[in-house]
């Protein structure tokens, strides 16, 4: 199990620290962490490691008890699907270790969770290495494509065996605190019910109000996200944080306002230079960010799908300015324990989509998403 990382130890752990390091400490208002973080070592899998550690926090929300449930569980259901899926797109569909925050709450229904201590993937946790897996299923997957006319079950067969060498079986049953399960039935003895989550996100190039297959890559899936204007899905995360739902956060983070070492993740275009923004007491005001703005950053490219990360809380700093908090599966390697503050003009200029269970909706988002 893994176990919460207290605020408080770390503010005292910061006493210890500069005056600098002191100012650069938001004033947290909201913490729903529930688990450490965990990092995803040298694997493209950080669409499972922030989702699981969002449906950890939903248990610990429903249950009232900690748990560290099993990354890799829900890498080892998708990627089979994933070649199948590039094969019958005869090569022309996305191929590779990325993924959406659906794909973890689809492996919960198609198989159901596990705990980390009884599938670890093969691997320590934080020292997954996934090179050599993913070129054989890479290598696997255009084979079976060159095949075309002639591809046996056999092909798919090796791709199950490649993915057990490297990740190992799926476990169908096992014993747990003492207590018999199958998958499915640890799922909903946690109290996840994967049809109870919903995806958003705030495009202008489809109506509002509706949803729509989101354009990227790593939407493998074709999963379906609703689509809000850009001050809803603030608001939804806000909202949300506030009623004790934590929130899964696809976002770009190829950009230099983006900095984990720093903790932080900001809009440095007004700076004039990288130290005025490596602070929170020295960074100067942020852009305010519109929809047409996002819209456009979109359409260019400039924002892409980067990485997937859990909103876990809300802080302020000495201005009043308000941040997200969220936990980065790339370890805990800076003073926040892998932990980031993340500003809401970055929010609102490049996230993706998010993820939050229906019942964190505002009545009207949830009538009006039909729900």
């Amino acid at each position: 199990m893994k176990l919460i990382k207290a605020w408080s130890v770390v503010f005292i752990f910061f006493a210890l620290m500069s005056n600098t390091t002191l100012a650069q400490s938001p004033d947290i208002s909201i913490d729903l962490t529930s688990t450490d973080v965990v990092s995803q070592g040298q694997t493209g899998t950080c669409w499972s490691f922030s989702t699981t550690s969002f449906l950890e926090s939903e248990t610990h929300r429903i249950t009232g008890e900690l748990h560290d449930f099993s990354e890799m569980a829900a890498v080892r259901v998708v990627y089979p699907e994933k070649v199948e899926r590039y094969v019958r797109y005869q090569g022309k569909h996305q191929f590779g270790p990325g993924g959406l925050s659906h794909d973890v709450t689809h492996a919960a229904a198609a198989y159901g969770l596990v705990p980390q201590s009884i599938y670890d993937g093969g691997q320590a946790p934080g020292q997954y290495d996934h090179g050599a897996l993913d070129a054989s299923l890479e290598a696997l997957a255009k084979t079976m494509v060159g095949q075309s006319g002639r591809i046996a079950q056999e092909s798919f067969d090796a791709v199950e065996a490649v993915l057990d060498a490297h990740l190992g079986a799926l476990p169908e049953s096992f014993e747990y605190d003492g207590k018999s399960y199958t998958p499915v039935s640890f799922r909903d003895a946690m109290g996840i019910y994967p049809e109870a989550y919903v995806t958003v996100t705030s495009f202008t190039h489809h109506p509002f109000g509706a949803p729509f297959i989101l354009e990227v890559p790593d939407n493998h899936a074709h999963g379906a996200f609703w689509n809000v204007p850009l001050d809803d899905l603030e608001r939804m995360v806000r909202d949300a944080l506030s009623d004790g739902y934590t929130v899964a956060w696809d976002a770009d983070v190829s950009n230099r306002g983006f900095s984990f070492q720093n903790g932080w993740a900001i809009m440095p275009e007004a700076a004039a230079s990288a130290k005025e923004w490596e602070t929170l007491g020295q960074m100067p005001d942020e852009l305010s960010v519109s929809q047409a703005m996002r819209q456009s950053a979109f359409d260019s490219q400039e924002n892409t799908d980067d990485h997937l990360m859990h909103i876990v809380g809300l802080a302020k700093d000495a201005q009043g300015r308000t941040y997200f908090i969220i936990k980065n599966s790339w370890g805990q390697g800076n003073a926040f324990g892998g932990r980031q503050f993340v500003s809401m003009s970055y929010f609102r200029h490049h996230t993706i989509g998010i993820m939050l269970h229906e019942d964190g909706l505002s009545k009207t988002d949830k009538k009006a998403m039909g729900r």
